[in-house]
């Protein structure tokens, strides 16, 4: 066959392709049962409200068109959203029907392996039930100490650093608090140190491997590391790119030195328990995990190569989202001085730096404080599911179609696209009141009965965490973990917001586009035009406060 008839059929073929997407994407739309939604008008063809899309956005979009509308992706397709009790309630309960779509599967196992992030359906069930054990209230009570360990640490890495003639000590609290999370999951998720919050040009030089690889991946400040690499967006928006364009070169090898090193701390986990030496007995999580995986029938284990890929799971999954929401628990208390003295003034009450997780959990204004935190700057913005099957959602609120007919449900086809707000519901004014958007420990006093309707995982009628089977299972590993960061520090320092080097008006700080709400520092206009402030000129996720040792 010749090339000229080899490349005359393959542009057949692509044409044909073209073709049949377009017919159904056209198909698609004109019957869509969205079609007649209420929802914000697409100002793109290409684009519709993409360019767009922030959880502020979405919270005036709520406000104007009510719990559940619909909105524009690209080429016009109609995505819903739903901040609707009841219907994230079947949403989240029916993971065989609302599944993470395979877009966003092939991103995370490109990034994270085969962790449980990326798993649905009986993998997700199988691997979820032997991880389970390792998250039980009676293993985080036992981490409580190296949480607190730690948290004392960064105090005094802060406590170390120069310091103005007023005694204010500028920070990065976000950069310190990743840090000092990232000592926390190496530890507390399979026994190992990476040193973090040491940072001497000695201690840099011993970064071991596995301690550079992880770095690369999750924590660059300048990004040079991996993260979401454009290659992988386009590999996993485009199924045939992947046999076009290859993975990000620096991908392969930190994923291989991860992996490669994951199996050596495997093999130790492995070593300890089958030794039964009681003074060597290991709490960490992945041994717990193999424990969990030994105690199962052959049957119903996993590989050990699927254990292995927990490790960037554990990591991805309890590193940011903690330092995230621990860094804007700070904010808050800078923006409310009257919160920070009466917090300050419980925790102070306290005779010990190391008190237990239940002394912690007997606190109630740090209750109430943690709780507030998590509803008001939950650390996860979003979370978006696919249809698997044809299906009616059923609405506690009805909405009225651009017709003036009132729907008490809404039919979805299978593949269509649901963005299931987080953020959204946990300042829902119809559920916490007018005020929902304002931070308030105190609400916690009298929860509104509305907020029993929540779907979450018990945590304090709070979808912070989702809810059915596929809610967070490291919920409770996170707020132990946040309640000892806040109980030390906000013991040992006073907390304001950053100045500017020049005027010194109070730096801005807002929340990052994306579906993990990070805090960056706002531009200001001046004379017309955007300046940076002086002195926090980068444009990357931090927050600059400062501090001051009480």
């Amino acid at each position: 066959m010749s090339l000229r008839l080899l490349a005359t059929v393959a542009s057949t073929l692509l044409c044909a392709q073209v073709t049949k997407l377009l017919v159904q994407w056209v198909s698609k739309q004109l019957y869509s049962p969205l079609r007649e939604m209420p929802g914000p008008p697409s100002p793109s063809l290409l684009f519709g409200n993409f360019g767009k899309l922030s959880f502020r956005l979405f919270q005036r979009w709520q406000a104007q068109y009510g719990p559940t509308f619909r909105y524009h992706a690209i080429f016009r397709s109609h995505h819903l959203f739903t901040a609707d009790a009841v219907a994230l309630h079947h949403i989240v309960n029916n993971p065989d029907v609302y599944e993470k779509g395979e877009m966003v599967r092939y991103a995370l196992t490109q990034l994270l392996g085969r962790g449980l992030l990326a798993l649905e359906g009986d993998e997700h069930t199988k691997l979820r039930k032997i991880m389970s054990p390792a998250f039980g209230p009676s293993q985080i009570r036992g981490l409580t100490e190296l949480f607190l360990d730690k948290s004392i640490e960064l105090r005094d890495v802060w406590t170390r650093s120069p310091a103005d003639p007023t005694g204010w000590i500028p920070v990065d609290v976000f950069e310190g608090l990743k840090r000092m999370t990232l000592d926390v999951i190496g530890l507390a998720g399979f026994a190992y140190e990476f040193h973090a919050l040491k940072e001497s040009t000695d201690e840099q030089e011993k970064r071991s491997p596995l301690e550079v690889a992880f770095r690369e991946f999750f924590m660059d400040r300048q990004g040079e590391g991996v993260g979401i690499d454009l290659r992988i967006v386009l590999r996993a928006m485009f199924p045939l790119l992947r046999a076009i364009v290859p993975p990000h070169p620096k991908m392969l090898a930190e994923r291989k030195t991860m992996d490669k090193v994951g199996l050596q701390l495997l093999q130790e986990a492995k070593t300890a328990i089958v030794s039964g030496d009681k003074d060597s007995e290991r709490r960490d999580l992945l041994s717990l995990l193999v424990q969990s995986n030994i105690s199962e029938q052959e049957s119903h284990r996993v590989s050990d190569q699927d254990v292995v890929a927990q490790l960037p799971t554990f990591f991805a999954a309890g590193h940011e989202t903690t330092s995230t929401a621990t860094s804007w628990a700070l904010y808050a208390l800078a923006r409310a001085p009257d919160i920070q003295e009466k917090l300050r003034a419980e925790l102070t009450s306290m005779g010990t730096d190391s008190p237990s997780l239940d002394a912690l959990n007997g606190l109630p204004y740090l209750e109430k404080f943690v709780r507030e935190v998590m509803r008001v700057y939950g650390p996860v913005a979003f979370t978006n599911r696919v249809a698997t099957r044809d299906d009616i959602i059923p609405l506690g609120t009805p909405y009225t179609d651009t017709r003036g007919v009132k729907h008490d449900s809404v039919s979805v086809k299978k593949g269509q696209f649901v963005r299931v707000p987080v953020g959204a519901v946990n300042q829902d004014p119809r559920i916490w009141g007018e005020d929902a958007a304002e931070f308030n420990p105190d609400r916690w006093d009298s929860i509104p009965s509305a907020a029993s309707e929540i779907p979450g995982v018990g945590y304090a009628h709070l979808f912070t965490f989702l809810g059915g089977p596929h809610n967070c299972i490291g919920w409770r590993f996170a707020i132990a973990e946040t309640k000892a960061l806040v109980y030390t520090l906000v013991r040992g320092f006073e907390f304001a917001l950053a100045l500017d080097e020049g005027d010194g008006e109070e730096v801005q700080i807002r929340e990052s586009v994306g579906a993990i709400r990070r805090p960056e520092v706002v531009k200001r206009k001046v004379s017309g035009s955007w300046k940076p402030w002086k002195g926090y000129e980068a444009t990357e996720a931090q927050l600059p406060m400062r501090v001051r040792r009480i």
